[in-house]
């Protein structure tokens, strides 16, 4: 389980995160859900120690998950503008981190890559230059890598934003995979769309601090919760 425990953090005076608290267990979905400046990536870039809070922590079965991530690749981030390795070959941008991080030999790296580009259908496309891929296997390849290191905690950033409705469903239908697979699932998001996809568990973020938490159930099943929340995530929160 992932415990998130009163973190809070703030630039030039301002609370980034409030006091925010929640848990997820494994084989859930939290969503993150607010407009854009309310802390989602900053609580997502938290969780993986990619910034640090002034107080609060965050815990992963009991241990402090800054200490746990040190040893091992505890969470992984797949990251709103992918982050790739434009420069390399669709199965370099997964071979090198499983090289680097997991401590692979090439050949076993190699392996691995073709079995998990294959299980995302990227494999035909191993040798190409990642910067000619399209923009949802640009998406699916960050997330093979992510994937490859075995994870159990998966932060998603604005997963949907650039993405055409077909694809939107396929992105959503890949995270509640991973959700079945065991993985803790974390998403960042103003997507309201994303949510009649998802069995989850619902967010409302503003100012740094959570407003209310739902379920994916009680907002499909009610029509006026839903007007109001999107009130909420397009700013009309007042």
């Amino acid at each position: 389980m992932l415990q998130i425990k009163n973190l809070t953090k703030s630039l030039h005076g301002k609370n980034i995160l409030d006091n925010i608290s929640f848990s997820v267990h494994s084989g859930q979905i939290a969503c993150l859900l607010g407009n854009s400046g309310c802390g989602k990536t900053t609580l997502l870039r938290t969780i993986c120690n990619l910034e640090q809070p002034e107080s609060g922590e965050c815990m992963i079965n009991g241990k402090s998950l800054s200490k746990e991530q040190y040893a091992k690749p505890i969470v992984g981030m797949v990251f709103q503008h992918y982050n790739l390795f434009e420069h390399l070959t669709v199965e370099k941008n997964i071979t090198l981190v499983l090289e680097n991080v997991m401590q692979m030999s090439t050949l076993d790296a190699q392996k691995k890559a073709h079995v998990i580009l294959k299980d995302y259908s990227l494999d035909s496309h191993a040798k190409k230059t990642s910067c000619h891929l399209s923009g949802g296997q640009k998406q699916r390849l960050a997330i093979a890598r992510t994937i490859a290191l075995k994870p159990k905690v998966i932060c998603f950033d604005e997963p949907t934003a650039s993405l055409d409705p077909v694809l939107k469903n396929q992105t959503a239908e890949i995270i509640q995979n991973l959700a079945r697979q065991g993985h803790i699932i974390i998403i960042a998001t103003h997507d309201m769309s994303l949510l009649n996809n998802l069995k989850c568990t619902i967010h409302l973020l503003a100012n740094g601090s959570i407003k209310s938490t739902i379920s994916s159930a009680q907002y499909a099943d009610n029509s006026a919760l839903c007007k109001i929340i999107n009130n909420f995530v397009s700013g009309n929160n007042s």
